[in-house]
Formats: C-alpha cells, structure tokens, sequence
C-alpha cells in the first residue's frame, strides 16, 4: 500500500483522494446525485439519529463478523454495490473491486452497465458475485444475461427497479452528459490530472462490455450508453421480476425496495433478499433515507426474506446501527468507489480495510462476541 493510502484513515479522507485524482467532471458522476441531491445527504445523515447502547464485561477478545447472505458464507456483512463504468474511476475498473472484494471476503455485485463483462470479473475473480440487471425492453438479451451469470458461476441475481434515469444536475454542469460536452474548463481540469489521463487514452476504449457488439449497439462509450438507455422498460410489472426470479432458480435480491408493501410483495414472488434503496439519491430526489425505513421493512418481511440495506454507509458505527435494526447486511457504493477512484485496487482494499477494522473495533467497544448479537436494544432514537 503506497503511503498516501496508508494516510487515508477513513473513507471521507479517500473521498478526498479521490477527488484529487480525478477530473472534476469525473468525480461529480461518481459523487453527485439527483437534482438538489436533498437524498443524497439524507442518506447519511439519518444514521446520527440513532445511538449506540454498549454492554459491559463482555468477553470480547475473539470477534466473529460471519454471515450468510444471499446463499454464500461472508467473512464480513458488506455487498459491494453495482456500479456502472467502473473502468472510468481507474483503468482496472471491476475487475479490481471484485478481486479486493474477494480478499475481504465480501461479495461483489457487477452493474450491467460495467466496463468488463460477465466473464472477464469471472476470471478476476473467485469470490461470491452478483449480477445487476433492469428490465430491458428486449427481454432475449436479458434471457442472454441470465444464461451468462449462471455459466459463469455468479452466486446470485439483483434485479435493480429504475425505470428511468434520474437528473443529475452536477453532471448537466460539467458537461457530462450523452454526447459529452467539449469546455475549455474541461480540458484544462483533465490535463491537471496525467495519471488519470494517460490511462485513459493509452488503455482500452471504455464501452458497456455487456452489450458491446450487439445488434443495434455502436462500440464507442456514448454510443453504447445510448443504446442501453433506450432498452430500459418503463412498463415492468411485478409480473415481469417474478418471470426472472423463476428463470433464474436461485438467490434473488430487489434493490429499490422503499415500502413495507412493496417488501412483502417481493417476498410473495419469491425474492430472497429486499435491498431497501434509494439508489444513494441518484434517481428521485426527497425520498426517505434506506436507514428511517429499516425497521419497518424489517418487521414486514421478518424471517422470510433477508434484507440488506443501501444507501450513506461510511463508518462502522453505520453497518451496527443498520445490523441492530434488522438489516442481514449492508451494501456500499461510492464507499468503495472512493478507493478506486483514489487508488485502483490497492484503493478498494484500504476502504475495505478501514469498514472491517471499524466493524470489529466497534463490536468490541459494544460488548458483542458476534454481529449476531446486535439487536434493537443495541440503538435507540436519539431524544428530540
């Protein structure tokens, strides 16, 4: 690890690695979220509404993270989220995160969207894996991605329910957009970051590995983003999810679950897992944060389903509050996009790092053996 990730001690101060790194107009797509991004700081302001309540002469010398979640056994109760155009934070892209995500013995969830395909994370690497898809309006190509998950071994599916892009304003302002808009302030940003930019023209032309090549697709970025766009589905039903979760045959989460009802009719289709999510504010804006809802959804769904929530998670004391108020486990985005963004691999591995140390530091400084000790009387609402 270089000493300049070693002197990052948290994920915000890899937030700021990052940030140093990259183009502005880059890290705004990583960073930004929709509109006036009110959600975005909802997310992670939420878990300061909640206190921890630590118990005393606990034998905490020998700390188990262990869960089982969507099938596999996890050293640790954190899902990397899906992604889109990781290869645009860090030329080693996806491949990178799912291989630090291995190390951690955590799962990796690869967005459709990616930058390397189905099979080439296969070969980076062996850890639990999951595939993101939406509904396409072509639902052959969607049958394809199903087929293809299976033969490369992913654990499980994530159906993800956007049925259409949110506005993101941040990137309206710096020109990233589809065509991108060429500005003078733009060039002159990209050229104070070589690394960055010498990886970007020396490597492989970034495309959506997952639809590059099929009919109707161009082969450059834009092009493909365009063509993937498009094949978004409005009219998806529930119908629709249930058809998948049955041509699938096995572990099967819903993100963008946000209401105890919509968390019991996942659980009616079959869904394995509800991922209670706002997308980390990047779609609708003024949405309740995945954290106000937990204990609802939770108390919905009780023991048949799991439920894994998304959405603000920077700090251990995070991942307690979310496991005390019944999540199985939680998921993270820009948390680890942060590291690559910072420092390709070597980047994620610290974020995961330091999220892992936290969890393990702070279940001891709880009194709990065991992150299933964490129950609702480990937090309560912080007095109004």
């Amino acid at each position: 690890m270089s000493k300049r990730l070693s002197r990052c001690y948290s994920i915000a101060d890899l937030r700021c690695a990052a940030k140093r790194r990259l183009p502005r107009a880059v890290f705004d797509y990583m960073d930004g979220a929709a509109e006036d991004e009110v959600t975005l700081h909802r997310n992670q302001a939420d878990f300061s509404r909640y206190e921890l309540i630590p118990r005393c002469f606990t034998d905490v010398k020998d700390v188990d993270l262990h869960v089982t979640v969507l099938g596999s056994r996890v050293d640790v109760p954190v899902v990397l989220a899906p992604t889109a155009v990781s290869r645009l934070f860090h030329h080693t892209g996806e491949a990178a995160a799912a291989s630090a995500a291995q190390k951690a013995g955590m799962i990796y969830s690869l967005s459709s969207m990616s930058t390397l395909s189905i099979e080439e994370v296969a070969e980076a690497s062996d850890g639990p894996k999951m595939f993101q898809i939406c509904v396409w309006r072509d639902r052959e190509l969607l049958k394809q991605f199903i087929d293809r998950t299976r033969a490369a071994g992913y654990s499980a599916l994530c159906l993800t329910v956007v049925p259409t892009p949110g506005q993101r304003e941040r990137e309206l302002r710096s020109g990233f957009t589809v065509p991108p808009e060429i500005r003078l302030a733009n060039v002159i940003d990209t050229l104070k970051c070589p690394n960055w930019l010498w990886h970007f023209l020396t490597r492989p032309r970034l495309s959506l590995a997952n639809v590059r090549g099929h009919a109707g697709a161009a082969q450059d970025l834009f092009s493909v983003i365009e063509y993937a766009a498009s094949q978004f589905d409005p009219s998806v039903t529930w119908e629709d999810a249930a058809w998948m979760i049955r041509e699938w045959g096995g572990p099967f989460a819903i993100k963008g679950i946000l209401s105890a009802a919509d968390a019991r009719r996942a659980v009616e289709i079959g869904a394995t897992a509800v991922i209670i999510s706002n997308h980390g504010g990047r779609q609708l804006d003024h949405t309740p944060s995945p954290l106000s809802l937990l204990p609802e959804i939770a108390a919905a769904v009780g023991d048949k389903a799991e439920v894994i929530l998304d959405g603000g998670v920077r700090r251990g004391t995070d991942v307690i509050k979310a496991l005390s108020l019944g999540a199985r486990a939680v998921m993270i985005g820009r948390a680890y996009l942060y590291g690559l963004g910072a420092g390709g691999e070597a980047g994620v591995d610290r974020a995961l790092q330091l999220l892992t140390e936290e969890i393990k530091r702070d279940l001891m400084l709880m009194g709990c053996r065991s992150v299933q000790d964490l129950d609702g009387s480990c937090v309560r609402r912080v007095p109004t």
